[in-house]
């Protein structure tokens, strides 16, 4: 049996992958900005702040500007190395090199403030625009693309250098009477054989290796398991989790397959 790979700060790579799943931020006197519950451990001395704490606030007037996800980040301040992972989905990196792309809120896991971050005006997407590295999550592997495509809305990851899609359904679909009554009231969902977001024009489209979403989980929230702190705030259906009323917004996204 092959023994197991000890990493200490010295020998964690820098801001590179320490396997599939876990991406390893170097700090030296700089900040990351952070999707909450992301980080699982860390060695130096880091800080972590939530948006709009006030000695930040220079750098969120030019890094930050997506008010709806205010709640779901922090900026981690300091020297040292940072280990993110986002429940053994495939975690990897990318570079902006003074470009803009549009990537599914759930899958960014961190970003370097070179970058601002904006609402898209495609619901359940943020966009990154300028030069820098981001970290983001996939259910497997990413797959790039050329666009004129047509995606299953289930896999697409984002998008970058090129217009936001357009909804495309298919013909039987539009006319048959499941497909009427699924249009009215979201009832049985799509398939990417039914419903596909069209992407024409230059640009990159990325898609995950599969057609199913990662599964959705509240932003920072705790299981509720005994010894852990603040156990009891799970996600919705998890004991202690409070009820989710009909209607919500992630309720219409999961609908239109956002």
């Amino acid at each position: 049996m092959t023994a197991p790979v000890i990493f200490d700060p010295h020998s964690l790579p820098s801001d590179d992958n320490v396997n599939k799943y876990t991406f390893c931020v170097e700090l030296k006197s700089s900040q990351w900005f952070l999707q909450k519950g992301k980080m699982i451990a860390y060695y130096g001395r880091i800080e972590f702040n939530g948006i709009g704490h006030g000695r930040l606030d220079r750098l969120l007037r030019t890094s930050f500007h997506s008010p709806l996800h205010a709640g779901d980040w922090v900026v981690a301040d300091g020297s040292g190395k940072m280990l993110l992972a986002d429940r053994a989905f495939d975690v990897n990196s990318y570079d902006l090199d003074d470009g803009n792309l549009t990537i599914r809120s759930g899958n960014l896991l961190a970003y370097q403030p070179s970058l601002a971050l904006k609402q898209s005006i495609v619901p359940g997407f943020l966009t990154l625009i300028g030069t820098g590295k981001f970290v983001a999550a996939s259910n497997g592997p990413v797959v790039f693309m050329e666009p004129p495509i047509r995606v299953d809305p289930q896999a697409l990851v984002g998008w970058a250098d090129c217009p936001s899609p357009c909804h495309h359904y298919d013909h039987g679909y539009m006319t048959g009477v499941l497909g009427g009554i699924r249009s009215l009231t979201g009832l049985g969902g799509t398939s990417g054989e039914e419903h596909q977001f069209e992407f024409v024009g230059a640009g990159t489209v990325l898609l995950q290796s599969t057609e199913v979403l990662m599964a959705e989980q509240a932003t920072g929230q705790v299981a509720s398991e005994p010894g852990v702190p603040g156990g009891g705030q799970g996600a919705p259906g998890q004991a202690g989790a409070a009820p989710r009323l009909p209607g919500q917004l992630g309720d219409l996204q999961r609908r239109f397959g956002l």
